[in-house]
């Protein structure tokens, strides 16, 4: 958010301005929680920062002449989100992993999951669930149900290609995705099941 605020001052083209309003736990939708989960860590419960499984998996798909993909965590976009820069340079993937060990040790899971919630980009210049709610559904978060939290979720993977003020094919079939498997995952029971499971 600060480093597009600043180069927004050094572009006469555009309004220096982030839209981002911070939304407490409690006012965010199982749904809305529940699609990220499903789009982007369905493992996030029960890992501790690192899905090994995913890194498992991209490394073969990669050995087998496949696309490199990312395996990161919400905690680990948490991270970089939070306290690093854009880029995929050696130092800041180190300073990334330091990041998400010690968030995993200090903050509970819910925590994190908050956090990543209100500081993801949704947009251009559009961070957090409750701006981007408000900016392209036109509502507040509150009001927003399953199909939506779905299509907010569908465009995590690069909200600068994937848009929610037009929503295309790719980006809505995606969101249909993501609502099958919050079904298939039990709804908000399942978030409800895993949170009681990481706080044993």
């Amino acid at each position: 958010m600060l480093q597009r605020w600043i180069a927004a001052h050094f572009d006469d083209t555009e309004r220096p301005y982030i839209d981002h309003a911070w939304v407490a736990w409690e006012h965010i939708p199982a749904e809305v929680a529940l699609a990220v989960l499903a789009a982007e860590d369905q493992r996030f419960f029960m890992h501790r920062g690192f899905d090994l499984v995913e890194i498992r998996r991209a490394v073969e798909t990669f050995q087998n002449g496949g696309r490199l993909r990312g395996a990161s965590t919400i905690t680990q976009q948490t991270a970089k989100n939070l306290f690093l820069w854009p880029g995929r340079d050696y130092l800041r993937k180190g300073l990334e992993a330091l990041f998400t060990v010690l968030i995993e040790a200090f903050w509970p899971k819910q925590r994190i999951l908050e956090v990543y919630l209100n500081i993801a980009q949704f947009g251009p210049r559009t961070y957090g669930v409750g701006a981007a709610s408000q900016r392209y559904l036109h509502r507040r978060i509150e009001a927003v149900g399953a199909e939506d939290a779905a299509l907010l979720a569908a465009v995590l993977p690069n909200p600068e290609i994937y848009r929610l003020d037009a929503p295309s094919t790719k980006v809505r079939r995606r969101a249909a995705r993501i609502a099958q498997q919050m079904r298939r995952l039990g709804g908000t029971a399942y978030l409800m099941q895993l949170s009681e499971y990481a706080h044993r």
